[in-house]
């Protein structure tokens, strides 16, 4: 059964074309730059054919995919109607929404009264399941969230100290992000340990531009750092994670910011970006601190600081720990933030092998035989759950 799973951003969409069971990528790639005077498109095929266009307009996200379609006809389909199922990555699902479930209607509206928890993302889902349902009729959509592999995390883990009102009526509570990658890191360490991941205690680590740790006890989501929104937790590409709240009512008073300012200087100034005054690339700033550049070492040092912390924290959670896995884009890719994290967990028995640890992308053990707490690299493959998960709800 061929399955298309698409990712749709406010300007961006991704996609891959599966082969389900089995989990083949038969095509992927991405448009850029939708709405704006040129966008890209970049378009991969199983037998490694690329195709980069830089001089169409994609107006919409229709637009968009119509063109990836061409694509897919050129070679990959016989014809659209091989396509039986859509999955759709969707951020949040807020209270109501919280396993994968088919499109109809009345999921559609549900997402829509979600967009003030998620402003960014949201909006753009909902555009790629309307963009879905008329450019493939008939076809199954299937919504994956993110928020719902945390939808297990207990009552006292996800209230905010806040008048209990504001939870019943205008559902504030932590929802946490990235659940959908951290589920498949997870169940692939217990496939690699060959356990049974109900015996299992691990802390999964999605570093990229955003960020993000869980701790999973028994396949299950007992905690993550991601709260009401992707903001709070760690310190990321541009936004700040975790900060007293008074310093926004303090800068509203004492400079008179409001609250658009507010959010951009939380959400798009901060982080890696506003420490360092540099970057927000992980990249850019590794290879300034390896000059001896002190504002990326400082930004560094804090990215660093709040992983270890947060690793502490969710180790006291679970009471022990077996495996402690990297993904993600800086995750799977910086040898240098996992070494400097890793050297701070020595009260866990953590060791590292900094050999193994100089790898990029790749799925490798990167703790010595003698460490307490067996460590990873596990490339996430956010796509292939997707489908995976789409495929099991409509073959149902």
């Amino acid at each position: 059964m061929k399955l298309l799973v698409l990712n749709c951003g406010s300007s961006t969409l991704k996609y891959q074309l599966l082969e389900m069971p089995k989990g083949d990528v038969l095509a992927k790639g991405n448009v850029e730059r939708i709405g704006e005077e040129i966008g890209i498109l970049k378009h991969k095929t199983a037998d490694g054919k690329k195709v980069e266009i830089t001089d169409e307009v994609f107006a919409t996200h229709e637009d968009g995919l119509n063109r990836v379609f061409k694509l897919l006809l050129d070679g990959t389909l016989k014809s659209l109607d091989e396509i039986k199922a859509v999955g759709h990555r969707v951020v949040h699902g807020g209270e109501k929404l919280t396993k994968t479930c088919l499109v109809d209607q009345s999921v559609i509206d549900e997402i829509e009264n979600v967009y003030p928890l998620d402003p960014l993302h949201v909006p753009a889902h909902v555009l790629g399941l309307k963009v879905a349902t008329k450019l493939l009729p008939g076809v199954p959509n299937v919504t994956v969230f993110d928020t719902s592999f945390h939808q297990t995390i207990p009552e006292y883990g996800y209230l905010y100290a806040i008048p209990y009102n504001y939870y019943t009526e205008d559902h504030i509570r932590r929802y946490g992000a990235h659940g959908t990658s951290h589920q498949f890191v997870a169940n692939r360490m217990a496939e690699i340990m060959n356990r049974d991941i109900k015996d299992l205690n691990i802390i999964t680590c999605h570093l990229g531009s955003g960020s993000s740790i869980t701790a999973v006890q028994g396949g299950k989501s007992v905690d993550t750092s991601m709260g009401l929104t992707p903001l709070e937790g760690l310190c990321m590409g541009t936004r700040c994670g975790d900060i007293d709240p008074a310093v926004l009512t303090y800068l509203g008073r004492t400079k008179g910011m409001n609250i658009e300012e507010l959010d951009q200087l939380i959400n798009k100034k901060s982080g890696l970006l506003g420490l360092s005054q540099i970057s927000n690339d992980c990249r850019v700033l590794e290879d300034a601190v390896a000059e001896g550049n002190p504002a990326a070492k400082r930004a560094m040092d804090v990215f660093n600081y709040r992983i270890v912390k947060y690793i502490g924290a969710y180790s006291m959670v679970l009471g022990h720990v077996d495996a402690i896995v990297f993904t993600a884009g800086i995750g799977e890719n910086s040898p240098y933030v996992r070494s400097e994290v890793c050297k701070k967990l020595g009260l866990l028995g953590v060791k590292i092998d900094e050999t193994a640890n100089d790898c990029h992308g790749k799925e490798r053990k990167i703790s010595t035989p003698d460490s307490k707490v067996e460590v990873w690299v596990i490339p996430t493959n956010e796509e292939l759950a997707i489908a995976q998960q789409t495929y099991a709800l409509v073959t149902k």
